[in-house]
């Protein structure tokens, strides 16, 4: 087959066509032969889960893979002994694949983070394939990001330089699993997947209320109820619901709450997550939601105090990565609904990488059925499917079809940093 010149802008759509199609042939082809190797990658992290920060077993089955495949791979990177980064090429743009691998506590995989390191990572081998058969200028890397439950696992490698200089990236790309209902739309033909999704702005914080302990029977007096704080900030809240928008949401937990009934609670802990789509609004919202949580440790005569997690800022899409998917699928016989601009009330680090490099954080379908979504045990099971497996492959080769036109079409590369650099 002759090697079109691709370090050249075609001058033809003939030509660009006979590019996009070499690379299709590439990309389609590796991963259909890497098909039961990433399956039982797959398969054992699904087996393994493993929450924030704590991803061993994944981190060390998808270094040791890379590198049986001769890749340039780098474990415990910027200082997260979790993370890792493989790379390829030289010259030319820059794309960086997202794969998220933690679990949730207690359920396992049932945001289904198996399928993301599984699709990022075969997206990675395929287009790394086309770069080398193709002689492609450009560079490739495939970044672990640990800690997405809750954890910000991006938002500490953005600080610690993972996507600098942010103007060498011409894109980050991942994609999430989402259940099969959430591809169809009222009025709408069924879709086979999601390009653009909107996610919201998440503040994370644990509210620790301290009093005095006293025994609850002879001297109650002598107490200071910590748990009288945590349960009056908890209804402080419920009553707060009334006045917020539709569009977002808080929601808590109590992580300690005391020992035993006959002694005074003097130290309690929740766990909140406060959300909405913007950052500007979000800051409003935690400021109310301070103030119920301060007036809950005023009635009950407690000292308070936060320890906040990293903000997730809200997902920005990126109408030209977008499309670029959309048309690639098309190819597979994928029908993608290009952008949803009504947001799902659901947060993730990667709104906050959309801030600093243009972005792609695509959705597709797990087969499940009406009752089944995302953070429920019944969705774990499915994210363990052959079905999940095959969907999840079928978003890689749009993905590192996605990467190859970045870096070869001047067009695209313009176009994504043009809508990255617009104002929401």
């Amino acid at each position: 087959m002759t090697v079109i010149p691709v370090f050249e802008t075609p001058s033809t759509d003939g030509a660009a066509d006979a590019l996009n199609g070499q690379a299709r042939g590439i990309i389609n082809t590796t991963i259909d032969t890497l098909h039961d190797e990433l399956h039982k990658i797959n398969q054992s992290l699904h087996s393994n889960p493993e929450t924030a920060y704590k991803e061993v077993f994944a981190h060390k089955t998808l270094t040791d893979f890379l590198e049986s495949r001769g890749f340039d791979v780098k474990r415990h990177t910027y200082g997260l002994d979790t993370s890792f980064e493989a790379t390829i090429g030289s010259g030319g743009r820059q794309v960086v694949f997202c794969a998220e691998y933690d679990a949730l506590p207690g359920i396992g995989h049932a945001c289904g983070h198996n399928l993301i390191a599984t699709s990022s990572l075969a997206a990675f081998l395929a287009a790394a394939q086309a770069l080398s058969d193709m002689k492609i200028p450009g560079r490739l890397r495939l970044l672990g990001t640990p800690a997405e439950e809750g954890g910000g696992g991006k938002c500490q490698l953005i600080e610690a330089g993972a996507f600098d200089p942010p103007e060498d990236i011409a894109a980050a790309i991942m994609a999430h699993p989402t259940g099969s209902q959430h591809a169809r739309y009222p009025g709408e033909v069924p879709f086979d997947g999601l390009a653009g999704m909107k996610l919201i702005a998440s503040a994370k914080m644990r509210v620790e209320f301290k009093g005095r302990t006293a025994h609850a029977g002879a001297e109650p007096w002598s107490g200071i109820n910590a748990l009288d704080a945590a349960v009056s900030a908890y209804n402080n809240i419920s009553m707060m619901r009334q006045q917020m928008r539709g569009d977002e949401r808080i929601h808590g937990v109590f992580e300690v709450g005391g020992t035993v009934p006959n002694v005074i609670p003097g130290y309690t802990r929740m766990n909140w997550f406060i959300r909405s789509p913007t950052l500007p609004r979000l800051d409003e919202l935690v400021k109310r939601a301070k103030a119920c949580f301060e007036a809950g440790a005023a009635a009950a005569g407690c000292e308070i105090s936060y320890t906040p997690d990293p903000t997730y800022s809200d997902l920005r899409i990126n109408s030209t990565l977008c499309k670029t998917y959309v048309e690639d699928m098309a190819h597979l016989g994928l029908k993608i609904k290009q952008e949803e601009h009504t947001p799902f009330e659901a947060s993730t680090d990667m709104g906050n990488v959309s801030y600093v490099v243009p972005s792609f954080h695509g959705a597709f379908p797990v087969p499940t059925t009406p009752d089944v979504a995302a953070h429920n045990p019944k969705f774990a099971a499915c994210a363990g499917t052959p079905e999940a497996h095959k969907s999840a492959l079928n978003c890689a080769k749009g993905m590192a079809m996605m990467a190859i036109r970045v870096l070869t079409d001047d067009s695209i590369a313009e176009g994504a940093r043009r809508d990255f650099e617009k104002k929401n």
